[in-house]
């Protein structure tokens, strides 16, 4: 399941090579997604000799399964921030915002990228009489701030029925997240940076100011200055961030209608929430449709969130026609803010930015300015606003307990009989955990019966893993890893495989 944004330039003009030879630089970067690539941008056009390493294809993750919204509107959020912060924190998490949209337009020209920027407003709208209260409460918030934000109640650019209310940002904007990282990535290597895909890192340490970066062929990068960009940092400690944040999954489809459906950036205060916007291709205009946010590993408010979107799309324009569907996951921190600059205080050089709580777009910009003003010894206005060591509580109670406490390892059985298990609750196209022996089974039956086994123990942190139906993956209800139905991780923190385990008979 593409997305619409690697469906459409499913490839970057260079070819990236992958790391064969030990380095030292300047900067060693770690994840190719938007933050690490923006990170590269700005640190190789300050000088810098940048490493960046992928361990698959350059935004093809998370950044090349975004909505790829560029707005300072992250739902209904000034009124919270204000109420949990002050005006004047929320003053600056606008302005830095509002910054960042100005920066991606000022690099769109300075570098000439062809991405289909475009301005639009953005709006935060209710179907529920409920919400319209908490709309008019962020409109407040917004006079406050002395942001021109609107409360509009007619002519709401979305042809979705009813709207009841929305809140209108304008001068926000939109693009191609890879059209606009591939022309990045052409300006990193034009100013003597360097790239390599399917360069896993295995391993970091620390020492005399030095990191050793080690990849899993054997090859080691060293570096007095790293940036983790991984989205969710891969390492546990003693940055603790797997106690401070939890990771939400998102679905989206892509459709193409002849109707105008939408005409700027819409995202809805209700339960389950919608998102949509459009994207011009080849003169036609596709639908994007996003929604059924819920935290990873745990079940979605509808049984099947790609039905449910549909079903959406379809009361707008019965005729319209569903091309793509493909999710996206992202970290929140428990105070909402993200994490951006020094890891740890016991590693005073290495560096990360997450919790971006799916609004990456400007939050990556914001993070690289951070971190590459810090890198260089200049001041940053925005920095503390954000800082990465500050206190905060660890996660709810509740998902500290989802921590199992057996370890991850081999399973007792390499093969196991069918016999041996109940499998008659199990429906074709779902998975389940079963236990046998005292041992936890994660089995999955495709749509023609055929079983697949793993041991559905989380290689991260050990987390009893949870079969997502729709996606036909096993997430992890703690930290936010996912695996195939086969084992093999997809999604961080974890950079490990589960044990596949294979049956000794088929029904």
């Amino acid at each position: 399941m593409s997305s619409f944004w690697i469906s459409t330039k499913p490839n970057f003009d260079t070819n990236f090579p992958k790391c064969t030879s030990s380095i030292h630089c300047d900067v060693c970067i770690i994840g190719g997604g938007i933050t690490g690539i923006v990170c590269a941008y700005y640190l190789s056009k300050a000088g810098k000799h940048v490493i960046l390493l992928e361990q698959d294809e350059l935004a093809y993750k998370t950044t090349g399964n975004t909505t790829a919204k560029i707005t300072s509107q992250h739902d209904l959020f000034y009124d919270y921030l204000i109420q949990t912060f002050g005006e004047s924190y929320a003053k600056q998490y606008l302005n830095a915002n509002e910054q960042a949209i100005l920066d991606i337009e000022n690099i769109i020209q300075s570098e000439q990228i062809d991405c289909d920027f475009e301005q639009k407003s953005a709006y935060v709208f209710t179907q529920d009489p409920k919400n319209i209260n908490s709309i008019l409460k962020e409109v407040a918030a917004m006079k406050k701030l002395n942001f021109d934000a609107s409360y509009i109640k007619e002519h709401i650019p979305l042809t979705l029925d009813p709207i009841l209310g929305a809140i209108c940002f304008p001068n926000q904007a939109q693009f191609h997240p890879r059209k606009y990282l591939e022309g990045l990535s052409k300006a990193i290597l034009k100013n003597g940076g360097e790239i390599f895909e399917y360069s896993k890192v295995t391993k970091f340490s620390y020492n005399q100011d030095i990191s050793t970066i080690s990849l899993e062929n054997g090859i080691n990068i060293t570096a007095p200055v790293t940036i983790l960009a991984t989205r969710y940092p891969f390492l546990n400690l003693p940055g603790f961030y797997f106690m401070k944040m939890y990771q939400s999954t998102s679905y989206v489809i892509g459709l193409e209608s002849s109707k105008i459906i939408c005409d700027g950036m819409f995202i809805s205060c209700d339960r389950p929430n919608l998102s949509f916007r459009s994207s011009l291709v080849d003169g036609k205009k596709i639908i994007i449709l996003a929604g059924c946010e819920h935290k990873t590993g745990t079940e979605p408010e509808v049984p099947n969130p790609y039905s449910y979107l549909e079903s959406i799309a379809k009361k707008m324009d019965p005729h319209c026609k569903i091309l793509y569907h493909w999710s996206t996951e992202d970290c929140i921190s428990v105070d909402k803010i993200p994490y951006i600059g020094n890891f740890s205080t016991f590693y005073p050089n290495l560096y990360l930015a997450t919790g971006f709580k799916k609004w990456g777009m400007t939050f990556s910009h914001i993070a690289a300015q951070i971190l590459t003003d810090t890198i260089l010894g200049k001041e940053n206005s925005y920095a503390n606003l954000f800082s990465s060591t500050r206190y905060s509580p660890i996660q709810n109670k509740e998902e500290v307990k989802n921590i199992v406490k057996e370890s991850v390892q081999s399973l007792f059985l390499n093969k196991l009989s069918i016999s041996e298990l109940d499998l008659s609750s199990l429906k074709n196209g779902d998975g389940d955990v079963f236990e046998i022996k005292n041992q936890k089974l994660g089995v999955y039956r495709d749509e023609n019966g055929k079983l697949y086994g793993v041991k559905p123990i989380c290689s991260h942190l050990g987390c009893l893993l949870h079969f997502n139906s729709t996606l036909k993956t096993w997430d992890c209800p703690c930290h936010g890893s996912r695996y195939n139905y086969l084992g093999k991780c997809i999604y961080g923190p974890s950079n490990q495989d589960i044990p596949q385990i294979t049956f000794s008979e088929k029904l």
